[in-house]
Order: structure tokens, then sequence, then C-alpha cells
């Protein structure tokens, strides 16, 4: 009987990553390809290619695929989408231009509004009305909604968002103009507001249906096209994709919700330190993933990643559920330069995969975190990837000595200790917004190293934070595509019902909309051809004491809603707004605002090979290479292959360790050890 495999694949922006897991011996395998911006799913068809071919398996061996994205940020990020329309209540054209009163920098007279979603001239508006409650105020103008529709069609949209005023507590309306819509203009994307955000704040849900609409085309045809790739390989399963919140669901689905997706990409990299943190006994997790691009971190207490409801990428508010990830633009490709006034900085703008850093030699000429490595001798001088990426160290030494060198009147390793220095800076000042700025000492927390980057600048960061411990897995650099395999099936569905503690009505709501819910995600998924034999629900509410204008999300009890429920929704509430903010109201009633449902199917978990144990104190290096870390002077520091690690093995900083998809280094004064699972733990001792 031949094996079976399952894949994981991550498409970032400089680099598509690959892991392919043997269900039963647990044996693993990575690979690593340049990413195809223009083509997305190319790269990962050329990767699983490749990696089939060193591995010596064909297709109909693999039972899952699972991918990991960012194609959906990139298109909105650089505003590749699509043309979109918006149709709306009568009086309430320009809302996506008022926004909000709050504003990014209030002092900054040089500041510039973004982009809206939609421009004024494919924003239209038709006769309806709705009241708070749900009621009729104005019928819906069937005869408005065909000249708005034939109005935009004439203009070249594509997609047309729908989105009337509270609409979240009666759709209707809604959906009586987009049957008319689809109707007589069946090409079009139609989206309606509660289809994709059933919850009030009208200007965040009217951004968040415009963004999904602006982006189904996009979505839609690069999920065909890697399915239809997928197939082409042998492969005889649906492949799954990895939403912002850590579970996986369907192409199709992905395809038409594609702000589930925003963030897909780096919540892989969260699901797959959740999984680690189970396996090593570390459960209070910062993670902290550095790629080509960006890097990412998310704190995960007590096995649980941090939850968001709300996200915000180009200054789009976007309701979505999430990991809760902060990003910074700092990843191995940033390119670093000397301003105007003559500082420093690092990022966020980055060299990508194509022409990437100045040693690709692949047209790059900026100076980038990755070359200011190659000049300090942390990195390869020849090569990276196990000699697939060839390196031209010569090609860093002439750009930071000629762009950073000359313009700051220092020497070449000085200019590259200072990228680096800065680079490390703000990644650390991440690290406190995660954990400092929210009343969390850090210092308990074990920093698990992911991307890349992440593993060549770890133990620096943490040193800088006051963690003591960091994880490196054994597939630093792809740990991310793993994620995809360790996750459930899951659909997050909403309901805004706004109603107070006190309200007869309330129980009655919240079992209705509950039950609701569960339906419409039995059916979502059964839609999709997913077995739901195992199907549970996990049931959250977002709720504030009366008076209040945010809203914490805390567990709801599962069963019928009862007095007692209720009771104990406001008891975890008085802990959570005491935890968050330091005191509590007691004797306040609350307002139970919107219900929160996951839908879950079980997926089965990888079981992870580990290493045979050897005896030896350490392994023998496979050569050294003068290096420096503090300061401008060189040591000659020990380079060896992750391969050769095994458990039980010891090194002492300073110390270098490559593998295919990263670089370790272990920095003198720390210490790195290889536990079971041939992960690297590396501690220093705090003064």
């Amino acid at each position: 009987m031949q094996p079976s495999y399952r894949v994981g694949i991550d498409v970032g922006g400089t680099f598509t990553d690959l892991f392919l897991l043997e269900e039963h011996s647990g044996k693993t395998y990575s690979h690593k390809v340049s990413s195809t911006p223009s083509q997305p799913h190319l790269a990962p068809l050329n990767g699983l290619k490749e990696l089939f071919e060193q591995v010596g398996i064909s297709g109909h061996q693999v039972t899952f695929v699972g991918l990991g994205t960012t194609v959906a940020t990139n298109a909105l990020l650089e505003w590749k989408v699509a043309k979109t329309g918006l149709i709306t209540t009568s009086g309430f054209r320009d809302l996506l231009e008022i926004a909000r009163q709050k504003r990014p920098a209030v002092y900054d007279p040089f500041q510039q509004k973004p982009q809206v979603p939609v421009p004024r001239e494919l924003r239209l508006e038709v006769n309806e009305r709705m009241g708070h409650d749900g009621r009729v105020i104005t019928s819906l103008s069937d005869a408005d909604v065909v000249c708005a529709a034939e109005a935009l069609r004439q203009a070249g949209a594509v997609s047309v968002a729908i989105c009337f005023l509270n609409s979240y507590k009666n759709p209707g309306h809604e959906r009586r103009a987009a049957e008319i819509i689809q109707s007589i203009w069946k090409e079009a994307h139609v989206v309606t507001s509660f289809d994709v955000m059933p919850e009030f704040r009208e200007y965040e849900r009217f951004v968040s249906t415009a963004i999904n609409a602006s982006l189904i085309p996009v979505t839609s045809s690069y999920f065909a096209k890697f399915s239809h790739a997928i197939a082409e390989l042998g492969i005889n399963v649906a492949p799954k994709v990895m939403s912002s919140s850590g579970g996986v669901f369907s192409p199709e689905m992905a395809g038409q919700r594609p702000i589930d997706t925003l963030f897909s990409g780096p919540s892989g990299g969260v699901s797959s330190a959740e999984f680690m943190g189970k396996l090593t006994g570390y459960e209070d997790l910062i993670t902290f993933d550095m790629g080509g691009t960006s890097t990412e971190v998310c704190m995960i207490r007590r096995g649980k990643a941090q939850k968001t409801y709300q996200r915000t990428i180009k200054w789009y508010p976007i309701r979505v559920t999430s990991h809760d990830i902060h990003t910074i633009g700092a990843g191995g490709s940033s390119i670093a330069r000397v301003d105007e006034g003559g500082l420093l900085n690092v990022g966020p703008e980055s060299a990508g995969a194509n022409p990437g850093p100045a040693c690709y030699e692949n047209g790059g000429d900026n100076v980038t975190v990755t070359d200011a490595n190659v000049v300090l001798g942390r990195l390869n001088q020849h090569s990276l990837l196990d000699g697939a990426l060839k390196i031209n160290a010569a090609r860093s030494h002439e750009v930071i000595a000629l762009d950073i060198g000359q313009a700051k009147n220092t020497n070449l390793i000085a200019a590259a200790n200072a990228v680096v220095s800065l680079a490390e800076a703000n990644m650390a000042q991440a690290l406190r917004v995660v954990s400092v700025e929210r009343g969390i000492d850090p210092s308990g927390f074990t920093l698990i190293a992911l991307g890349g980057a992440g593993p060549l600048h770890a133990a620096s960061v943490a040193r800088e934070v006051g963690m003591a411990r960091v994880l490196i897995p054994k597939n630093a650099g792809v740990f991310c595509a793993l994620g995809v395999l360790t996750k459930d099936i899951q659909q997050n569905l909403s309901q805004t019902i706004l109603l107070q503690q006190s309200d007869p009505a309330i129980r009655p709501v919240m079992n209705s909309t509950f039950a609701s819910m569960e339906e419409q995600a039995r059916s979502n998924l059964d839609a999709n051809y997913i077995d739901i034999s195992s199907l549970y629900f996990e049931r959250h509410a977002d709720v504030r004491y009366c008076g209040q204008n945010h809203e914490i999300t805390v567990a709801v009890p599962g069963g019928s809603i009862e007095d007692q429920s209720i009771e104990l929704i406001r008891q975890n509430f008085h802990r959570a707004h005491e935890d968050q903010y330091g005191y509590r109201q007691s004797d306040s009633q609350i307002d139970i605002v919107t219900l929160r449902l996951d839908a879950i199917v079980p997926m089965l978990r990888p079981s992870l090979e580990q290493g045979h144990p050897d005896n030896t104190d350490a392994p023998c290096a496979t050569g050294y290479r003068e290096t420096v870390f503090d300061g401008e002077s060189r040591s000659r520091c020990p380079v060896y292959h992750r391969k050769h690690l095994r458990p039980g093995h010891q090194l002492t900083g300073p110390a270098i360790i490559e593998q295919m998809d990263s670089t370790t280094i272990v920095p003198p004064g720390f210490q790195a050890r290889v536990d079971p699972w041939l992960n690297l733990e590396i501690t220093w001792e705090r003064g």
C-alpha cells in the first residue's frame, strides 16, 4: 500500500512555501520557490511538481491540500481590484466619504485621506428605508434599482455592492434588489451587506461589503485556476483555503468571501504556533513571523490565539473574524535608505520577490535587510535555499557602502549594523504592541520564530523585550504552510440584535438568532460538499455596559438561552472588562449587541515525526565564517546544518544554523538545545 500525504501551501509576497506530511509516519518535507505575483497560481503548481519529484510521489497519493494566500491582500494593497458600483438608500450616497470623526493623524496637515472604495459617480441611491427595528418605512422602488443597475453597467462596473440602511435588522429590500439586478444583469457579481456583515455601524458595513465585492472577480478567478491546477497534478481531492480566523473552507466559498482571506497567510503561522505550543507544553507564546515583506506578531495565551472582529488594512476598517495579528513593514526584502534629513529608515517599502535584495542579482539595487545580514556574515555568502538561490555578496557590499555608508559618512560594517539594529528595534516595538501596551508582561512568554527571516533575528529581538526563551521549529521557514494542516473547517457568522439585559425579548431573540445562524452554517457547509456529521458550534457575544460605545466579546453558553444564561454572560463580561480596563461596574446593566457563531467541523491533526536522540553534546560544524555580532569586530563563528541536529544536541553561541528554508542565529551569550520534535530552544540568562 502506497503512503498517503497531506500538503500545506503558503503563498507570500516574496516566496511560496510548501509543506508535505506523510500521514502514517509523520515524516515531513519542505520546499520553497519564488512567488509569481502576476500569475499567483503558478508558484504553488511549480513548487508541488518540484516537491513531488524530490520525494518521489504522485498526485493521487495526496489526501489533503490546504492553501494560505495573500492574493486578496496584495490586490487590495495595490488596488488591483474590479470596478465596483454601490447602490444605497436615498440620502446615504456619501457615507463612504463622511466615514468616522476619528482620524488616524489628527494634527498632520499633510495627511492624505485613503482612497474611497467606490468613487462617487459609481455610488447610486434608490428609494427605500428600513427603521432601526426592521420595520419598512419606505418600500423599495424596483424601478430605481433597474435604473441604477443599468447606469452601473453602462459605466463599466463588474461588481455591485448593495448596502441599505438598517438592513442588518431586515434584509428584505437588499435581497429584492439583488434579485432584480441578477435577473437583468446576469454576469454581474452582486453582493448584499447582510450576507457579508449583518451588523450595525453602517460605515464599517458599507466598507467591508464594497471591498468584498471589488475583490470577488480577482479571487474567484484565482481560486478556480488553483483548483484546476491541483486537479491537473492528479490530486483527486478538492483543496481547502485558510481563513483569517484560522479555519479552512472551500475555494468556492473563499472566492465569494475574499475578505475572509485577507489575513489568510499570517493566520497559518499562528495556527502552526498553537499546534506546536500544545506539543511542547509552551502554551503562552508570541509569534514572530518575519518573511520577505513584513513581520507579523500575535499573542497566544493558554494555547489560544487572541481574536479580533475588526482589522484595518490600507486605512479601511474591515469587519471580519481574524487572529489578532499586528503587522509591520519589516522583512528580509525591506528597503533601507537615508532620507533627506539624514535619518536612516528601514521599510515599509519592500523589494519583494522581483527584483528582491541586491545580492539576488535580479536587478535590485536597493539596500535591504538581507543585504545587511550578508555583509555581517550572518547569511551564507554564496547561496540560500540549499544552493537553489545564488548570492552575490559583493553586490551587498557595494550598495550598502554607496547608499548608507557614504550618506552617513561611516564604514561598511557600521552601516550594515545600523540597518539590522533599526529593523530589530522596529520588530521589538511590534512585540510590545501586543504585550506591554496591553498590560501584559512578555517575559513569561516564549517567542516562536517563523518565516524565512524570523530565526535570523529572533534571539536579539527576544533579548530586547526581555523574553528568555525562543523556539525555532524544525521547518521554521515554511511553518505557515504547516498551519493549514492543523486547523478545522470553520465558518464564522454574526448578527446584531442590540438588546438590553432587562428587555423581555432578549431570550427568545437570542434563541431564534442562534438557531437561524446554525441552520445557515449547515446549509453553507453542506452546499460546499463538506461532511458535517461532526459539526459543532461555539457561541460568543459582543457585550457592553449600557451607554458604552465599544464592546468586548465573551463566551455564551450552549443550549437554550435562559435567565441564568444571561447572568453567566454578564459575569463573563465583568471579568473581561476588569482584565482589559482594570475595573468593573458590578451593578450596571449590560447590552448584548452582536451574537457570533463559529461553526466547526473537526479535521485530523497531523502527528509529527520525532527525531532520534543523540547523546553527544554537540554536532560537528560544517564550516566556519567570519561574522559580526556586536560592534565592528569579526569573530570566527561555527556553521551547522540543521539536518545534522538531533534531540539532545546542545550549542553555545555564537553559532549559525543553516537549513533550506531559513537561517538561525545563536548570538554570543545564548545557548541552544534540540527538543524531541527537532525544534531549537534558545535561551539566555537575564542579568
